[in-house]
């Protein structure tokens, strides 16, 4: 198995088994890995909780896994974990980020700062010069262009960031699977010249809710994210506002409020994104921000203050369990009711979860189930 980073194989092994397994995402996963200190004893410990936890979380086949990582190594692609060095700092800070990504072509071109450039799949002539020029542009000045490689606006950000410099391409389906077909040759060449990501297993096709999904990573790796066109209801929008919510930079580019397709980027901007024409003019905005873009996280000891936390201020699942109705709430509410540490809350939640009593809602709420 190629697996950036120090695990051992039977780590990182056991890591993928417990990512693919069935009712369980992003956060649980990180929760068990800090529940259990290892993926190996995760695995090891899930078939042993209650006959309701097993029905919540049933561990993915180990031949399944195996087969995954086969193809993998025959198509040249390798493993990133959330806690390897090599691991996009800006991604990491992000809600929810992806515990493993699948990859080919040059982790390294994360090293440069990265700005978003996405928009509408139909998009005009004019649209996708500009959004070549704008990409060409940008990556000549070091950044890094990150789009999805869908068809119309992300295609010309691709091509014209390949023509001056580096981009990465984040696609909803597995790495092995070419989409939009007419785009395989383009897929093709992001992996070979800059860097292809994906977080599907492979041979995973695309869905309609891994867009979504894929959004957030292409918001998360990037300072600011740019929207050339998009149609009022539209994949870019979602991309923008996962943005905003992430305190990244939204940019919009304006349009003819006759043409449909502009009306998403004035909407942007009428609820406050900033306008911008150029290259020039998001480099302005950028630039200033640039400097946080990465760090080794050294300074913050993130992962042995929520050790800390979980050991000194353990708080029982019982105790979170009376806050709760069948009404979602936030989290942040949780814990501001119960009075523990974030962490502590966070774990007894996973552990409701696994006993089939928690349910998880969209943005950030839970609920008994």
């Amino acid at each position: 198995m190629s697996a950036a980073g120090g695990l051992s194989q039977e780590e990182a092994f056991a890591r993928i088994r417990l990512l693919r397994s069935s009712n369980l995402g992003p956060i649980t996963y990180r929760h068990l890995l800090a529940r259990f200190g290892s993926a190996l004893d995760a695995v090891a410990t899930l078939p042993e909780l209650p006959d309701r936890a097993s029905r919540a979380c049933v561990l993915a086949d180990e031949r399944s896994i195996q087969k995954e990582i086969a193809s993998a190594r025959k198509a040249g692609v390798r493993y990133l974990f959330h806690d390897s060095p090599e691991y996009p700092f800006l991604l990491d800070q992000s809600p929810a980020s992806p515990p493993i990504l699948t990859y080919r072509g040059d982790l390294s071109v994360l090293a440069r700062p990265c700005v978003a450039m996405v928009g509408a799949r139909n998009a005009s002539a004019a649209a996708m010069r500009l959004a070549r020029e704008i990409a060409h542009d940008l990556a000549s000045e070091g950044w890094t262009v990150v789009s999805g490689l869908a068809r119309g606006i992300d295609g010309a950000a691709h091509q014209g960031a390949l023509t001056a410099g580096s981009t990465v391409g984040v696609i909803a389906s597995g790495i092995d699977i070419a989409y939009p077909p007419q785009h395989a040759a383009l897929q093709e060449e992001v992996a070979t010249r800059g860097l292809l990501l994906a977080e599907q297993p492979l041979g995973a096709e695309p869905l309609a809710r891994h867009f979504p999904a894929r959004n957030r990573i292409i918001a998360g790796l990037s300072l600011g994210t740019v929207v050339v066109e998009a149609a009022p209801k539209s994949g870019s929008l979602i991309t923008a506002r996962l943005a905003n919510d992430m305190g990244r930079h939204v940019m919009a580019i304006p349009g003819s409020p006759l043409d449909p397709r502009s009306h998403g980027c004035n909407h942007l901007i009428r609820e406050g994104a900033t306008l911008v024409q150029d290259a020039a003019d998001v480099l302005e905005l950028l630039d200033a921000s640039a400097g946080t873009a990465r760090s080794d996280g050294a300074e913050t000891g993130g992962d042995a203050a929520a050790d800390t936390a979980i050991e000194s201020f353990a708080v029982p699942g019982e105790e979170v369990l009376s806050l709760l109705t069948m009404t979602p709430v936030g989290v942040d509410e949780l814990i501001r009711q119960s009075g523990a540490a974030a962490a502590a809350v966070q774990l007894a939640l996973v552990e409701l979860e696994l006993d089939g009593r928690l349910a998880r809602h969209a943005g950030g709420r839970v609920s008994l189930a």
